[in-house]
């Protein structure tokens, strides 16, 4: 029972926090206006922890006792091969267009930024058509911390004080007029903004405020089995209420929050954060080779009950993709040449390639690949697998992730995957008339991987097939027709999501490639899809997500009026370091979190 001082203390706190649940929803409504960024406090530098913040004060119904914790990290245990390739020189032509390159994307990002900073600052996104803002994550300004580190990597020093001092000042990180918050999101775009910001800037302020989200979100995680509610009731979970980790759980929300919380454990000397996440990873290791397709994990898994075989699709896309990423960058993070993170690394991709990796047939046989997805019957006794060539604008993470892990491991078949999947994304941008691939789309896989040459008539089936008119007489002109009406370029049988909504995905991997061959090629390659997207995607404002990348000739780009804050946390920030210096971020002493976020690797 608690003592009537005690009581009065949790009073306290629950009234200034339904106090400031109320003053944000207000604040959020007031006004079409967004507030003026305030003038800079400089010269902070001392760390000290916010001793009255609420959720670092609130009881934890299942607390662990620090002795019962895991040992944290502190050193690097091996050295690995470099990843980065050594550049040739350049010439001075060379420089000039490169520079003038970077510069274009610099303006850009310049153009959205300053739409943001009059129309939605403070808020979480721009609506880059209407001038107006939206709250989709918590109402703590997404943008704004998601764009911190793109501020000084850039070299705008002057926005970033101006920034930070208001993300000081302003996220407060106690309450949202949301019902619940998405953990995995907050995670990766407010944790992992603030703390790459912190270790690029050395600015405590920042350190400060990641370690207030961090016990924030360590709440999420006070459950019987100390996994984490990842659609998750803040307010409920402030009065103390018990709480357990959900039995649909999707795979990419639950393992994708380890270097995050890792990094918050190397950098306030608490291993907590660690703990919570390595627990996760450690489940994950030991049910690996028991799934239904060994080597992988399915796309839902059971928390509440620790069963990470419950679903039956197989994929590295979406609600799955960062799992797998995360896996050979914690390798990079904790200097760790061996142990449960190159082993579920390695058995994955194995897996991966062998069950998902396909070729699609194309008109001039293109040698690159694409990754699918599996269905495999679990009360099948022969656990019959369905393989299904479908792809998207997620699943180009896949060729960056191999190749950094195959730098690591230092494995050339993983970086032969790694050119042949990147390949195979700026394929599919330059297929289209916009010169954007779409959200999702489907294929038309070859039998043979090694050997692959084009027949329309195929083609035309598989097309026929995919829009339910395959067989019969008709089949042919069904076909044609249907390429034809949807604009559909050969190769692929349906666009089955048109949209492209600013993703960085397909960009990050050519930057990766660049990056670890030095062939200035990657960059041209860059260049072209930097173009296609300016030219799709470019408001008045800033830049916006479009319903349809493929619209019919002479009909105008619908825009949807929505720009993420990833297009400037991560898509140009990967555009504006493939122009840079390669040592500007070097991917030997950093490695990205999934929203492009640098954490310096441990030494």
């Amino acid at each position: 029972m608690l003592s009537l001082g005690r009581r009065r203390i949790l009073s306290v706190f629950l009234a200034v926090f339904v106090i400031l649940t109320v003053w944000r929803a207000w604040e959020l409504s007031a006004s079409d206006t967004a507030a003026v960024p305030q003038k800079p406090m400089t010269g902070y530098t001392k760390y000290e922890p916010e001793k009255d913040y609420f959720w670092r004060n609130i009881k934890h119904n299942f607390p662990i006792h620090p002795s019962q914790m895991r040992s944290m990290p502190t050193a690097a245990t091996a050295t690995f091969p470099p990843v980065q390739a050594k550049f040739p020189r350049e010439s001075a032509e060379e420089k000039k267009i490169r520079l003038s390159r970077r510069n274009d994307i610099k303006e850009s990002f310049l153009k959205s930024w300053k739409a943001y900073k009059k129309y939605a600052w403070l808020q979480d996104e721009l609506t880059p058509v209407s001038g107006n803002a939206k709250n989709p994550f918590g109402g703590w300004g997404a943008t704004l911390i998601d764009s911190l580190d793109t501020l000084w990597i850039m070299g705008l020093k002057d926005e970033f004080e101006y920034t930070v001092y208001d993300v000081e000042q302003n996220a407060l990180f106690l309450s949202t007029i949301q019902k619940d918050i998405n953990v995995f999101e907050t995670t990766i775009r407010f944790l992992g903004g603030l703390l790459s910001a912190y270790d690029l800037s050395g600015d405590k302020r920042l350190l400060v405020k990641a370690h207030n989200v961090g016990d924030m979100l360590y709440k999420a995680f006070d459950t019987p089995n100390h996994l984490p509610v990842l659609r998750w009731d803040i307010h409920d979970a402030a009065y103390g209420n018990k709480q357990e980790a959900q039995s649909s759980s999707l795979l990419a929300e639950i393992g994708s929050l380890c270097m995050e919380f890792t990094r918050l454990s190397l950098l306030t000397k608490d291993p907590k954060y660690y703990d919570a996440v390595q627990h996760i990873s450690e489940l994950l290791a030991a049910s690996q080779q028991r799934t239904k397709l060994p080597g992988m994990w399915p796309v839902t898994v059971d928390a509440r009950t620790e069963s990470f075989d419950t679903g039956t699709t197989y994929t590295l896309g979406g609600m799955a993709d960062s799992t797998y990423e995360y896996l050979p960058k914690m390798m990079a993070l904790l200097g760790q040449s061996d142990g449960i993170y190159k082993d579920m690394y390695t058995r994955s991709m194995d897996t991966a390639n062998q069950h998902l990796f396909y070729r699609p047939m194309t008109p001039t046989s293109e040698d690159v690949l694409f990754p699918g997805f599996v269905q495999v019957n679990g009360d099948d006794p022969s656990r019959r697998k369905e393989f299904t060539p479908a792809s998207g604008h997620l699943t180009c993470f896949a060729g960056g992730m191999l190749a950094v892990g195959g730098k690591l491991i230092d494995n050339d078949d993983h970086l032969s995957l790694a050119k042949k999947l990147t390949e195979g994304c700026v394929w599919a941008y330059k297929s289209f008339a916009t010169g954007v691939m779409p959200e999702t789309f489907d294929l038309t896989p070859c039998a043979d991987r090694n050997s692959c040459p084009w027949d329309a008539t195929k083609w035309q089936a598989a097309v026929a097939k995919a829009h339910g008119a395959g067989g019969g007489s008709g089949e042919s002109k069904a076909a044609l027709r249907i390429i034809d009406e949807e604009r559909i370029p050969e190769g692929f049988t349906k666009i089955t999501d048109a949209r492209y909504i600013l993703r960085p995905e397909a960009i990050e991997s050519v930057f990766i490639m660049y990056r670890i061959t030095g062939d200035r090629v990657w960059q041209e390659k860059a260049w072209e899809m930097w173009r296609a997207i300016d030219n799709l995607t470019s408001t008045k404002l800033a830049n916006s997500a479009v319903h349809n990348m493929n619209p019919p000739e002479g009909e105008d780009v619908e825009m949807a009026d929505s720009m993420e804050s990833f297009w400037l946390g991560e898509t140009l920030k990967y555009f504006y370091l493939i122009f840079s210096e390669p040592d500007l971020i070097s991917l030997d002493e950093w490695v990205f979190n999934t929203e492009a976020h640098p954490f310096r690797r441990l030494r």
